[in-house]
């Protein structure tokens, strides 16, 4: 960190313009943040913070069950991209219907790791600390495919294990298929996503062409909350799900 300092001239504060700033001198000094900086807390300050941080670690502490393997996020296939996306398919099912085809989570949705042994509610609130929601997409097989070239040209993102994706190394796709079978350009596929991507942001952007969103009502993060405390135990494995070829 640098710790900057401006001496600037004195002006009167009324009606001052920006060009009406001149720089007289300048001057800084490189700061390193470490664990020294705590040696001498402020008890002032500890004193002020202290019920806020109870407030937190009430909400954040409370645990939710255990993961076997600590998963992290990343391209283009992923312990926590391969869970998340999982987990969208559960929930999609949570307004009664059926499971979708394929569920669909972007990398950079996933912010932090999960750890391995205790999962707490602080830790999915880091994985998914934005305020996405669940949808569930009606697609035409057509435009599915679409999506699968938009995936492979971002090099992979979280899909569920219904998908297997071949893929360059420069982002073209070379073959996909849900559930084993070849993808039909004219059946109508369901995918559980969030509404982020629905509406074609991260380069889904063949999300955008559904035929008919259904809006699950929960948020993704509530979602996998839910999904450790009825599974308890969850683990994620590495399934070959997109592959570079």
């Amino acid at each position: 960190m640098r710790k900057t300092c401006l001496l600037l001239l004195a002006l009167p504060l009324m009606g001052l313009q920006a060009q009406d700033y001149k720089v007289r001198s300048f001057c800084w000094e490189r700061v390193e943040v470490t664990s020294a900086l705590d040696a001498t807390p402020s008890q002032e300050a500890a004193a002020i913070v202290a019920p806020y941080k109870a407030k937190v670690d009430s909400i954040m502490a409370p645990p939710l069950g255990l993961s076997r393997v600590a998963m992290s996020a990343g391209r283009p296939e992923s312990l926590l991209g391969n869970w998340a996306a999982d987990v969208m398919i559960e929930g999609g099912t949570a307004t009664g219907l059926k499971p979708a085809d394929m569920g669909l989570i972007n990398v950079g949705g996933l912010r932090n790791n999960m750890p391995e042994g205790i999962v707490r509610r602080g830790d999915i609130m880091l994985i998914s600390p934005f305020e996405n929601s669940l949808v569930v997409l009606e697609m035409k097989g057509s435009d599915l495919l679409e999506l699968m070239r938009n995936i492979a040209a971002v090099k992979g993102e979280g899909v569920s294990s219904s998908v297997r994706m071949e893929i360059t190394e420069n982002g073209e796709l070379l073959s996909c298929t849900i559930d084993g079978k070849a993808i039909d350009p004219h059946r109508i596929y369901t995918v559980a996503t969030i509404d982020y991507l629905a509406e074609g942001n991260d380069k889904m952007y063949a999300l955008k062409k559904a035929v008919k969103r259904h809006d699950i009502g929960f948020l993704a993060r509530d979602v996998m909350m839910e999904y450790v405390l009825k599974h308890r135990v969850i683990n994620s494995k590495i399934e070959g799900r997109i592959v570079v070829k």
